[in-house]
């Protein structure tokens, strides 16, 4: 299994928009991006540190989406 990937907040969403994601709304400093094909929701964090492991992990978990998708 690959290891996960040190992102920014923007890079990801912008990560995760090229895989389908929309973004739906955005509550403060949290964005909601949602996927209309399979119905998935994800919340990302948009600070401007990088995303911790664990967080990322929860995000990727959550979309369905496997790493070796978002290191493309």
């Amino acid at each position: 299994m690959p290891k996960l990937p040190v992102l920014k907040p923007k890079e990801l969403k912008h990560r995760l928009e090229k895989l389908g994601f929309v973004l739906d709304h955005q509550v403060g400093s949290h964005a909601v991006l949602y996927r209309i094909g399979d119905r998935k929701r994800v919340v990302v964090p948009m600070h401007t540190k990088d995303i911790p492991k664990g967080t990322l992990a929860a995000i990727l978990k959550e979309s369905g989406i496997e790493i070796k998708e978002i290191t493309k």
